[in-house]
């Protein structure tokens, strides 16, 4: 028995984490796969105290490679930093890449992980071509368009309540060099932010920007806007990208550590220093899509109490759903030290998967009781009026009666989920929570 957390360190449960190098075996007692535990919330926790839980993260094979078509199986455990390490250098890339390194396979399917891309390429699941899972009977499949299709997508971005995980097999893509090209320019407020991000979308494969959370005003929204693509192997110098060095949170600081004037101080900073660099340079891959992966445990930036990282996505066609989403934040003890803004396309095949057009806000809240409550609970309210919805992966605080209003897509994926477990026998605390599952 062991307390395990999501990365937000809200909440903990104590549970039977068997870890080992046979899935088929950690996986045959166990109500959930739990990779790297870098779901923010209650994603990757039992729902009972006690329970079984695979840890997968040993299970970290290649299994096959096909250099000509990039076609990669591995087992489920295997580390996007792994994958990186072995392919980066030898011109492959997964396509997607979402905002950390330390994720597994299986946890980018269950998630449905997005990038900088999505605009481009879509979710992590547009790329996969086959699973093998270990459903609730005990029977091992492999499913894929041909065989057996609906629990596929049932399984792509159903937060690993369908089977467990055991192989994954999908599609690199293949990259000009292991550097990225980047431009950056500063964005006086969130309508011109989303105005910009927009544009640039059009012309650049990787986009994102950062935006201060706590400005009001005018100024409302304003932030640094981050264009990337892989360079070409005449911008690129003839080594490879060093990896970087490390900084590690030491200790678990006090709660109020990041109030309102440290990350004032820390978003005026970033804002004047992180400025235009036309026409462009070098960067290393490492810095442009896992900045926070440098500084190692740097949850415990956020104390005692953990905190929870808020994701949306608001549609197009409600022009002021940005700004009143941030005006709630900004008002409502909303102090987010990290405010992300992506550009989403299309959405993707998984039936529960998050991404869809529009504008996504990554916000990071301490979490501060029944404030921080009824401020998700406020900002919930903005996207469910504007036909939006959140990101389970991140969420930790939404009610059961919000996701219903935001999810028209749960009874189909509930129906699917049930015919291949009659009995509820998959269950985390994500699902009693949200989805009324009886713990």
């Amino acid at each position: 028995m062991q307390p395990i957390s999501g990365w937000g360190r809200y909440p903990v449960v104590l549970a039977d984490e068997r870890i080992g190098e046979d899935l088929e075996k950690v996986t045959r007692d166990a109500v959930l796969s739990r990779g790297l535990g870098r779901s923010y919330g209650d994603a990757s926790l039992p729902a009972t105290e006690g329970a079984v839980v695979a840890g997968t993260w040993m299970a970290d094979r290649i299994l096959s490679f096909d250099s000509q078509t990039g076609v990669l199986r591995a087992e489920a455990g295997l580390s996007l930093e792994r994958l990186n390490a072995l392919f980066l250098h030898r011109g492959w890339s997964s396509p997607v890449l979402p905002g950390t390194q330390f994720v597994t396979l299986g946890g980018m399917v269950a998630a449905d992980v997005h990038g900088k891309n999505h605009h481009v390429a879509g979710s992590f699941g547009q790329h996969v071509q086959s699973l093998r899972i270990r459903v609730a009977d005990g029977r091992i499949l492999e499913v894929n368009e041909r065989h057996e299709p609906e629990l596929l997508r049932a399984t792509i971005g159903g937060m690993g309540l369908t089977g467990h995980i055991l192989e994954v097999e999908m599609r690199l893509e293949r990259v000009a060099s292991p550097w990225i090209w980047q431009q950056t320019e500063r964005v006086a407020n969130i309508d011109e932010l989303i105005t910009r991000l927009r544009r640039a979308s059009d012309e650049w494969p990787y986009t994102v920007a950062w935006i201060d959370g706590l400005t009001r005003g005018r100024n409302m929204g304003r932030g640094v806007l981050i264009k990337g693509r892989w360079a070409r192997p005449d911008e690129a110098p003839a080594g490879l990208p060093h990896k970087g060095r490390t900084l590690a949170v030491p200790f678990e600081l006090p709660s109020w550590f990041l109030g309102r004037p440290v990350i004032r101080t820390f978003n005026a900073a970033y804002y004047r220093f992180l400025g235009p660099r036309e026409p462009g340079g070098l960067v290393d891959p490492q810095k442009f899509f896992y900045p926070l992966d440098s500084i190692r445990h740097w949850n415990l930036l956020y104390g005692r109490r953990g905190f929870s990282q808020y994701q949306c996505v608001l549609p197009p066609g409600d022009d002021s759903a940005p700004r009143r989403l941030l005006d709630k934040l900004t008002r409502g003890n909303g102090a987010s030290f990290l405010s992300v803004v992506k550009d989403l396309g299309r959405a993707g095949r998984g039936m529960l998967s998050f991404p869809m057009p529009g504008i996504t806000f990554s916000l990071d809240l301490p979490l501060r009781g029944a404030k921080t409550q009824k401020l998700v609970d406020d900002l919930n309210r903005i996207v469910i009026d504007c036909g939006g919805r959140i990101y389970l992966a991140k969420d930790t605080l939404t009610r059961p009666e919000d996701y219903r209003a935001m999810e028209p897509r749960l009874d189909a994926w509930n129906e699917i989920r049930r015919r291949w477990d009659p009995s509820g026998r998959m269950m985390t605390a994500l699902s009693s929570r949200l989805l009324g599952d009886d713990a």
